[in-house]
């Protein structure tokens, strides 16, 4: 049986500006399916190669698959349903599998706008995709599709169709069970720009325990789950010694959260002498910093150099909005025990919702400034349809074209200023901040590896801008504040709104929710029984045969109360 698997051509100009990032889904669902005997399997990186339509019609042409299975985000969904509607024209036979975090929740819209979708998995794809693939190679396929949990598919009835979703199947409780299969990936295309070096995305855990209402992470994993930290350091050796990785980021949401864990990690890297051939970058919370500050130089021994810091906002009322659970003055504090311990640090704000105005932009480059990052970055604010804070905020949604959901394109319109003045205020901010690294900062800072690191940085800024990539500054036709009249982020119009379909998936954190809801229910219905049985003692006492008042005992006649010795 052949498996193609597909990863589609979008680009953005966000994080891509630093790498051509290796699809990370395509090693652990590749492994999943290697280990039960499925070794026929292809890879394009329609992305990294920038296939157009055409080129990759070409590529897939040559293969003769049995299925054909892409992923996506938000932003990339509509190159995934193309991908796959190409495989349908040129191979009829073939079963079409659509995963990722879009098409989890959004199955109904994404069956409905591309039929040619045969089957989406819904969540974690290796368990999933695995019954999937012995379901088709034992010609059970579509008969016994409804048996196989996780996914959701179009069934015909009579001359109409309905959408139908199989009940979510468990998460993956064995991580360490996983075998991801790197080979996979052809490993000379993907580069970190600032150290010129390979570059690798492997995860030590999955999920996240915190619930941010602008984050949909901790839904799409459900629960949190740590890997053994001896694997994965086996699991980054191997990324080194076979495929010459000098450079990897922790995909998780927040590798620090289990502090004997990630110490371990640290420990493990440093026995084997790894940090001397790899480094690593993490993304993490304020607190965790805090938290962790006596450990900042094992951290940095172990090879970390580069911190991405969720301070989100330079609002604290902005804060307690995305359910951060963090504070202002704990951001500045991260930043400084960080810098101490000579580990780069980037400072992440979110921008762009509906009460932005230049006032607030401008707080935040003041805060960037004076917190003193190394790195910032302001990312718009991207409602995705299936997280907390964006149903909360449905109606003031205007844009549904979701290929501009990318964290670069101002898809909120403050009520202060359009979506221009908006980017235009932004790109000041990046302008100023990094015009005062370049002649101030990473020239003169440090020597060594910390002055290459940083200019290397400095050098993808460089590049993307020169290149009109970053921010899609060159497709928006953004050259600087005299164009903002002309800017234009070419919207398609004619996208509707569609609903996200969250009624059968429940995360850990929605679960304890629900239960402390219920708690509190039950307390408050005891309180009140207890209050009605108290209030009819009360009563019984206080009258007697037909109503008549009874005077308790310690209370005089004329109602105070009695002196007691």
């Amino acid at each position: 049986m052949r498996i193609v698997l597909i990863h589609p051509n979008y680009h953005s100009g966000g994080a891509e500006i630093a790498g051509n990032w290796p699809p990370a889904w395509v090693a652990y669902l590749g492994g999943a399916l290697k280990a039960d005997g499925y070794d026929d399997i292809r890879f394009i990186d329609a992305m990294t190669e920038d296939l157009s339509d055409e080129a990759l019609r070409e590529r897939l042409a040559a293969e003769q698959p049995d299925i054909v299975g892409a992923t996506a985000i938000t932003p990339s969904i509509y190159r995934a349903e193309r991908v796959l509607e190409i495989a349908r024209e040129l191979h009829p036979q073939a079963v079409t599998v659509l995963g990722g975090v879009h098409a989890t929740f959004m199955y109904e819209q994404v069956l409905t706008e591309a039929p040619w979708i045969d089957v989406i998995v819904r969540g974690e794809g290796e368990e999933v995709m695995l019954s999937l693939v012995r379901t088709v190679d034992a010609g059970f396929w579509p008969e016994a599709r409804s048996t196989i949990r996780g996914i959701a598919y179009t069934e015909d009835e009579g001359d109409e169709s309905r959408v139908v979703a199989t009940p979510p199947a468990p998460t993956v409780k064995d991580l360490d069970a996983l075998t991801p299969d790197w080979s996979l990936l052809s490993w000379e295309r993907y580069t970190y720009v600032p150290l010129g070096t390979r570059v690798a995305i492997p995860n030590m855990a999955r999920g996240c325990p915190f619930t941010c209402s602008f984050c949909s992470q901790w839904k799409f994993w459900r629960d949190y789950r740590v890997r053994d930290p001896v694997r994965v350091v086996d699991e980054i050796e191997r990324l080194v010694e076979e495929h010459g990785v000098g450079f990897f980021i922790l995909a998780d949401e927040e590798p620090t959260i289990h502090r004997k864990k990630f110490t371990q990690f640290c420990e493990e890297l440093i026995a084997r002498g790894l940090p001397e051939r790899v480094k690593w970058g993490i993304n993490t919370r304020v607190t965790d910093i805090q938290r962790d500050r006596e450990l900042l130089p094992l951290w940095r021994r172990a090879g970390l150099v580069h911190v991405s810091l969720g301070t989100e906002a330079a609002a604290q009322m902005r804060l307690d909005l995305f359910n951060k659970e963090t504070r202002i003055e704990e951001n500045r504090e991260a930043i400084r025990l960080l810098r101490e311990a000579d580990i780069f640090t980037e400072a992440q704000f979110i921008v762009g919702l509906e009460n932005e105005t230049e006032e607030t932009l401008e707080e935040t480059y003041r805060f960037a400034r004076d917190w003193d990052p190394d790195l910032a970055n302001w990312a718009m604010y991207t409602p995705w349809p299936f997280n907390t804070l964006s149903q909360e905020r449905s109606d003031q949604v205007e844009v549904f074209d979701f290929e501009k959901y990318n964290f670069v394109t101002p898809i909120m319109k403050p009520a202060a200023m359009d979506r221009a003045t908006l980017l235009d205020r932004v790109m000041h901010n990046y302008r100023r901040f990094y015009m005062r690294k370049a002649l101030f900062h990473y020239p003169w800072r440090g020597t060594g590896f910390r002055r290459r690191y940083l200019l290397g940085c400095l050098k993808a800024f460089l590049k993307a801008g020169v290149q009109r990539t970053f921010y899609d500054l060159g497709k928006v036709g953004y050259w600087g504040p005299q164009s903002k009249k002309k800017v234009n982020f070419h919207f398609d119009a004619e996208r509707a709104k569609a609903s996200a379909k969250l009624a059968d998936w429940e995360a850990l954190a929605d679960r304890k929710r629900k239960a402390r809801e219920r708690r509190a229910a039950v307390r408050a219905q005891v309180l009140a029984q207890k209050a009605e049985a108290r209030a009819a003692a009360g009563a019984e006492l206080s009258e007697g045969p037909g109503g008549v008042r009874v005077q308790p005992a310690g209370e005089l006649a004329g109602g105070a109360p009695a002196e007691t010795h």
